[in-house]
């Protein structure tokens, strides 16, 4: 079943993605959701149109996010937390508290856009990928510290 997508969905696409999914998927979640329609002729063209529209803003956007993935750098997080005597950490570090440091340094990025290349569990060095736009991901790096 093909759908058009009304939204950026983690693992499946981004808005205006022509995308592929089981039926079920498709008509009990997605579509009722409001996160896809159905990709017939007359909602491709309407999809066309608003493409076409929509262009240079889409182009400003993607600037935006390298622009802000130039400024960011090789920026390096310091997150302390709370652990044992064998460097495992007590509860795990999240993507809110990568958003709430890149804040504090004056980036604005969304918790929802952060991503950890592995999992953190001990204290160390480890990166994240930010997803700026379907176009733009970045990498930053932080270490965890004991309290």
């Amino acid at each position: 079943m093909e759908i058009i997508l009304k939204t950026d969905i983690a693992g499946l696409g981004y808005k205006n993605d022509v995308v592929v999914v089981k039926p079920g998927y498709g008509r009990n979640y997605l579509i009722p959701q409001g996160f896809a329609m159905m990709a017939t002729p007359s909602n491709r063209k309407v999809l066309a149109e608003n493409i076409k529209q929509a262009a240079h803003k889409v182009e400003k956007i993607r600037q935006d996010a390298a622009d802000l993935a130039a400024s960011i750098g090789d920026l390096n997080l310091t997150i302390v937390a709370k652990t044992g005597d064998s460097g495992k950490i007590f509860g795990r570090v999240t993507s809110l508290q990568i958003s709430e440091m890149l804040k504090e340094k004056g980036f604005d990025v969304d918790r929802k856009k952060i991503s950890f290349d592995s999992e953190v569990k001990t204290i160390g060095d480890y990166s994240a990928t930010l997803d700026l736009h379907k176009e733009v991901k970045h990498k930053v790096t932080f270490s965890v510290v004991s309290e």
